[in-house]
C-alpha cells in the first residue's frame, strides 16, 4: 500500500528553500574577519596606537632593548580613545609600523637628507621650513620630517629614522612654535600636528618605551589640550567649518596620545606602585574631557574606569578636583563649579573644561530666570560675580540666550526674571572670558 507523503515533505524546494545552516552563517562572518598575525601577538587584535615593548631605562645614548610581545591594550584605555576622539584614522599605518623589526635610527637631523631634497624639488615645504621664505629651499635646522601614512619594511631604513636624542630636540623645537604670532594658529597647529605624529611614528618603530618617553608624550598631550582651547576660541570666525574639522582631528589625536601615555605609565611603574610625577594631572584630563555621560562609550562608565586607576592617583588632589567638578556638573551646582575651577584648576585642566563652562553658565541663567521673583530683578553685578564674567559680557550672554536686560531705579543693570523666551543659541555662545583665568595662568 503506497504511503502518502507528509505535506511538509511535498513543499516546493524553490518556494521553500531550507534555512541557512549555522556553518554558512558563520562563514559569511568569517569572510569579513581578518585573523590576527600569530607572529605579532595581540597587537593587531587590539589595533594598538603605538607598539609598547618592554624596555629598560637607558641613559641618553644607550641602545633601547626590545622584547618579543607588546603590552595588550587595556579596556579603559580603549575607551579613552573611543570616548574622546571617535574613529581611529591610523590603523593601517600602525599595522604596517608594527611589521617593522625593531631598529635603531641613525638620522642626525630633524628631517632625513633624502626627504629634504625631494621636498625641495617638489616645493613641498611648510612656511616654517622655508629658508628666507623660499618655498623651494630649506635647511637641516628648519625642515622637520613629515608624517608618512604608508610604511613598509622596504622603506623602514635606519638612516630615515631619528634616534631618541634627535626626536627629543625636534619636539622641543616644535613646542617653541606654539606661541608663534607670525602665522595664524591654524597654520601653526597644522604643522605641529603633523610633525608630532611623525615623532610618535619613529618612537614606535624603534620600540622606545622607557621613562624618557613619558615626558615627550606629556608634552604632546599639552599641545593637543592647549590646541583644544585655542581652536575653540577661533571657531566662531569666517573659517569656522575648517576650524571645526581641525578641532575634531585634534581631539582624535588627543585620545590616541592619552592612551599611549597611560600605557607608558603602567609599563614603567615600579613594583611598589610609585606614581609618576605628573600622572595624577594627566589622568584627571580624561575625567574632565568626559563630563557628559553621553560622551562615554556604550558599556563603559567612569565608575569602572576609576577602578582601574591606581589608588595613589585616586587620592591625589588633581583627581579629587576632577571628581568634584564631575559631581558639581552632574548635580547642576553651578556656583561650586565656577568657584572650584577658579581656585584649584591648572591651566591644562582649565583648557579641558572650557567647552563646558558656557553650558553651565546657561544653566545658571536658566535657573535664576525661572526661580526668581518677577518683581525683584536679579542684579547684573551679582550675576557677573556668579558666572565669573565681565558685566558687559554677562549682558551679551543673556541676550544670546534670548533674555532682555534693563535698568532699575538707581540706573543699575538688572535681569528681569520669569522671561519665557530663554533658549540655547544654535550658533554657540561666542567668545567669553573667565575672570579667574589670571590666577590659573600663574600656575604655569
Amino acid at each position: 500500500m503506497e504511503r502518502r507523503q507528509n505535506p511538509q515533505q511535498q513543499r516546493n524546494p524553490r518556494r521553500n528553500p531550507p534555512p541557512p545552516s549555522s556553518s554558512s552563517h558563520s562563514s559569511n562572518h568569517r569572510s569579513r574577519y581578518r585573523p590576527p598575525n600569530r607572529a605579532g601577538g595581540d597587537a593587531r587584535a587590539h589595533h594598538r596606537g603605538d607598539s609598547y615593548l618592554d624596555s629598560r631605562d637607558a641613559a641618553a645614548g644607550d641602545q633601547p632593548r626590545s622584547v618579543v610581545r607588546p603590552m595588550p591594550l587595556h579596556a579603559s584605555e580603549a575607551a579613552t580613545r573611543s570616548s574622546i576622539g571617535g574613529h581611529d584614522q591610523d590603523r593601517e599605518d600602525e599595522r604596517d609600523c608594527r611589521e617593522l623589526a625593531s631598529v635603531v635610527g641613525t638620522c642626525p637631523h630633524m628631517c632625513p637628507v633624502g626627504e629634504m631634497a625631494q621636498r625641495e624639488r617638489l616645493r613641498d615645504l611648510a612656511v616654517f621650513e622655508r629658508l628666507h621664505g623660499n618655498p623651494a629651499k630649506t635647511s637641516p635646522k628648519l625642515a622637520v620630517k613629515k608624517f608618512c601614512r604608508t610604511i613598509s619594511t622596504k622603506h623602514g631604513q635606519s638612516s630615515d629614522i631619528r634616534p631618541f636624542s634627535v626626536l627629543g630636540s625636534t619636539l622641543d623645537y616644535l613646542m617653541s612654535l606654539m606661541n608663534s604670532a607670525a602665522e595664524p594658529f591654524e597654520t601653526v597647529h597644522d604643522f605641529i600636528f603633523d610633525r608630532t605624529r611623525s615623532i610618535r611614528q619613529d618612537l614606535s618603530m624603534q620600540n622606545i618605551v622607557d621613562k624618557r618617553v613619558i615626558h615627550m608624550y606629556e608634552k604632546m598631550v599639552n599641545f593637543h589640550v592647549i590646541s583644544h582651547h585655542k581652536l575653540r576660541l577661533r571657531s566662531s570666525g569666517p573659517d569656522s567649518f575648517n576650524i571645526s574639522s581641525l578641532h575634531h582631528l585634534n581631539m582624535e589625536q588627543l585620545a590616541k596620545v592619552l592612551t599611549s601615555l597611560y600605557n607608558l605609565y603602567d609599563l614603567n611603574r615600579d613594583h611598589n606602585s610609585v606614581v609618576h610625577k605628573n600622572e595624577p594631572e594627566y589622568r584627571s584630563l580624561y575625567v574632565l574631557l568626559c563630563l557628559n555621560s553621553e560622551s562615554l562609550p556604550e558599556g563603559e562608565r567612569l565608575s569602572l574606569w576609576f577602578r582601574r586607576v591606581p589608588s595613589p592617583v585616586i587620592k591625589s588632589k588633581e583627581m579629587s578636583f576632577a571628581r568634584r567638578i564631575l559631581r558639581y556638573f552632574r548635580m547642576g551646582n553651578y556656583s561650586r563649579f565656577f568657584s572650584t575651577i577658579a581656585a584649584e584648576a591648572s591651566y591644562l585642566q582649565y583648557c579641558a573644561l572650557e567647552p563646558y563652562i558656557d553650558k553651565v553658565r546657561a544653566l545658571a541663567v536658566l535657573c535664576i530666570n525661572n526661580g526668581g521673583y518677577k518683581l525683584h530683578p536679579y542684579p547684573m553685578a551679582h550675576l557677573s560675580n556668579l558666572l565669573m564674567m565681565e558685566e558687559s559680557e554677562v549682558e551679551s550672554f543673556c541676550n544670546a540666550c534670548g533674555l532682555e536686560t534693563s535698568l532699575d531705579e538707581q540706573g543699575n543693570k538688572v535681569l528681569p526674571t520669569k522671561q519665557p523666551a530663554f533658549n540655547h543659541p544654535k550658533a554657540g555662545y561666542g567668545e567669553y572670558g573667565f575672570s579667574g583665568l589670571e590666577n590659573i595662568c600663574r600656575t604655569l
